[in-house]
């Protein structure tokens, strides 16, 4: 398979994944407040990880190491624990939607700090994504006044970190292999991660004999695995064969699988959410429309 295929066979493979993974997050909470669920799933991913790619570790030099820190508290740590914290009070639909202004911070943050030369049409898609951000929000909160939407802020946040990752492995983490980069991510974690297990208390009888223990655990399982542990390493691939902006343009389809997901279990969904969903992909469109300007 060429390059150009592969990028596009990972690209939908990841939509898929992704975009159920704001579902397993949710259902996941049933059992575990957000700090256990984010630390369970960094072991049981760590875990699996360092069973099938340990040996991969030995291709990271000393100076890349940091990188591969700096990567994995980005792109999986700290984001890991904004989602479940996020999904304590948005829907999962709402915060699939949300996770699509990825490529618009992947361009600020090229830009910023990477020095990557953008154009006035990624300069209007940026702002008319984030105009469709605060609609979102805005509409949201009015449908669902039971839910406290400043939590979205912790998606957005979670976004960005999203964004600074992309631009590291590109720019940094080229020469390493996708496993590689994705076991030393959570081997950097696994640490941490089982501190927050411990102090959280997910080990604790009253969670472990709690009604939604194993059916909270199972999804847990599922997300770890497949949606973490696989799609890292896809993505981390995609990212080499492809840019950071494109990479990232697999937000475009996670917010259909997400809300597909949502609307079965019961989250409200409306036409004007729709308009403003519709809105930050108008944004990421014109981000990822095509340009003169040099690439990574």
């Amino acid at each position: 398979m060429s390059d150009v295929n592969r990028k596009w066979f990972y690209l939908i493979v990841l939509s898929i994944i992704w975009g159920t993974s704001y579902i397993l997050i949710k259902k996941g909470l049933q059992g575990f407040t957000p700090i256990q669920l984010g630390a369970v799933r960094i072991v049981i991913t760590t875990f699996f990880l360092f069973l099938v790619g340990f040996k991969t570790l030995k291709g990271i030099s000393k100076k890349e190491w940091f990188w591969v820190a700096m990567s994995g508290l980005a792109g999986s740590f700290i984001p890991v624990f904004l989602f479940a914290f996020a999904q304590t009070e948005i829907d999962s639909s709402i915060a699939s939607i949300l996770n699509s202004l990825v490529p618009l911070f992947t361009i600020l943050i090229g830009f910023l700090i990477f020095k990557i030369a953008f154009n006035r049409n990624q300069i209007i898609g940026v702002l008319i994504g984030l105009l469709g951000a605060m609609l979102l929000i805005l509409v949201g909160s009015d449908i669902n006044p039971d839910q406290n939407y400043w939590y979205a802020g912790l998606v957005i946040i979670a976004t960005i970190l999203y964004a600074c990752n992309a631009n590291i492995i590109k720019s940094k983490l080229q020469d390493v292999s996708p496993m590689a980069i994705a076991v030393g991510n959570f081997a950097i974690m696994l640490v941490p991660a089982l501190i927050l297990l411990f102090f959280s208390g997910a080990l604790g009888s009253n969670v472990t004999q709690g009604e939604y223990f194993y059916s909270s655990l199972g999804y847990v399982v599922i997300l770890s695995i497949v949606g973490t542990c696989i799609a890292k390493v896809m993505f981390n691939r995609l990212i080499q064969i492809s840019s950071p902006v494109f990479s990232v343009s697999v937000t475009y389809l996670i917010p259909i699988v997400g809300i597909f997901w949502g609307l079965l279990d019961g989250e409200k969904f409306t036409l004007w959410q729709v308009g403003a969903a519709g809105i930050i992909l108008l944004g990421v469109y014109l981000v990822n429309k095509k340009r003169s300007v040099p690439q990574i």
